[in-house]
This record gives C-alpha cells, sequence and structure tokens, in this order.
C-alpha cells in the first residue's frame, strides 16, 4: 500500500534521513520506534508532503512527489501529528465535521462511531475543543482524522502524557481501526503498548531504519533494544 525506498529528507541544509526503506501493507499495524530525534516523525511528515525529500514514497503505486499535503490527505492517509493539532475555537463536533471528505454513505465511520468509542466526546460534543484535557484533544484529533475515511492513518506519539489508563484504551482503539481494513504507521516510544498491538515493528536510529521484523524478533534482539531504544 506504502512504500518507502531510499529516503531522504532535510530540514535546510540539515540533512535527517539517510535512505529509509519500508513498506506498509493493508490492514496492519506496524510501529515505528526509536529515540527522540531518530527521524520518525519526519518520516511522518515527508509522507505527507510536509518537508523536502527525495527518493521513493509511492501509495497504491502512485508516487506522491510534488503532491501537496491536501492532495495525499485526500488521497486516503490520514495523519495525527504529535502536536494535537485542534480547532480550539470549534467545538467537537464542529472539529469532526470538517474531517468529513465528502466520501458520504460509503464512510467507514460516523459520528456515532466517534462517540462509541470515545463516550468522553459524546459528553463534550458542544464544549470548544481549546478548553479540553490534552488525552480529550488526542482522542478528538484521531477521530476527526478517522471521520476523513483513510486507508491508512499515521499516528505521531499518541500516548505522550496521557495517563496509563488511557493509553490502554488508545490501544485498544488502534486495534478496533485495523479491524476495519485500515492500516496504521504507529510512531511510539512506549514500547509495550506497541509491541503488543503491531504486526510489525521497525526501529529507526540516525535517520535510517536499523531492524525490520517481528515483535517477538525484536524482543529476542538485546542488542537492538539497548543501542537505539529506551529500554
Amino acid at each position: 500500500m506504502l512504500k518507502i525506498a531510499n529516503l531522504h529528507a532535510y530540514y535546510g541544509k540539515s540533512h535527517v534521513l539517510h535512505g529509509v526503506d519500508f513498506d506498509v501493507n493493508p490492514g496492519e499495524i506496524v510501529a515505528l520506534l526509536g529515540r527522540n530525534g531518530s527521524g520518525r516523525s519526519t518520516t511522518a511528515k515527508a509522507v505527507m508532503g510536509l518537508v523536502d525529500w527525495e527518493g521513493t514514497l509511492e501509495w497504491k503505486g502512485e508516487k506522491l512527489q510534488g503532491r501537496k499535503a491536501y492532495e495525499i490527505a485526500h488521497r486516503g492517509i490520514g495523519y495525527v501529528p504529535e502536536s494535537r493539532d485542534v480547532f480550539p475555537n470549534l467545538t467537537v463536533h464542529q472539529n469532526l465535521l470538517l474531517g468529513q471528505k465528502g466520501k458520504g454513505r460509503g464512510s467507514r465511520w460516523s459520528f456515532d462511531d466517534m462517540y462509541a468509542m470515545f463516550p468522553r466526546l459524546k459528553e463534550r460534543q458542544h464544549t470548544e475543543a481549546g478548553v479540553m484535557s490534552g488525552g480529550e484533544q488526542q482522542m478528538l484529533t484521531l477521530c476527526r482524522t478517522l471521520m476523513g475515511d483513510p486507508d491508512l492513518i499515521i499516528i505521531d506519539e499518541p500516548t505522550e502524557g496521557l495517563a496509563p489508563k488511557i493509553v490502554e484504551l488508545v490501544g485498544e482503539y488502534l486495534q478496533t481501526i485495523k479491524s476495519r481494513g485500515i492500516a496504521v504507521l504507529l510512531i511510539e516510544q512506549k514500547l509495550t503498548i506497541a509491541m503488543r498491538i503491531s504486526d510489525r515493528a521497525l526501529v529507526m536510529g540516525h535517520g535510517a531504519i536499523v531492524f525490520d521484523g517481528t515483535p517477538d524478533g525484536l524482543r529476542a534482539d538485546e542488542r537492538v533494544r539497548k543501542e537505539w531504544l529506551e529500554v
């Protein structure tokens, strides 16, 4: 579904990604792990056309070179950034409404689905998003992205700053997303949640993939975990 090959990315003259290679297949959860500064978020931004890059990025066989972020989103890639970007002066319901991309009745997700997954959002559907807690805003950002009915959702550090109970809920909801045929690229530092729900684990270090295998394979590779992960 998503093919990344020999991907290099830059912030001005700073060379951040150095030949990243991996694929994401339909309906799988792929965890992209690594320490801060390893290049995980930059990889996501490259896919979405938000940083300068060169190499190969293909979505369902179509090259993404030169595409704007909104064009990439409309092709079926959803992106949930670490910054939890909500529209603060709009209500929860209005934020969700803005997430729809005009696919109409063919969408896999509805307002009822969102409120069933996160009852707290239903309670606060008429509340302005800017006054909600960080955890609530994270839920809202995820749901707003799902309302666009993506085939792949890229989620950057969804559990950052959340209480352990909410972290477990996020893991359950990511598995619900997968059950509806949506692939997930999960950028995460918390090994517990990532290793439990992922089909495949990737580890980044110094802007390149240093491990690509199963969660069980990563558990068995003590060298990679010690050298490249926060354990």
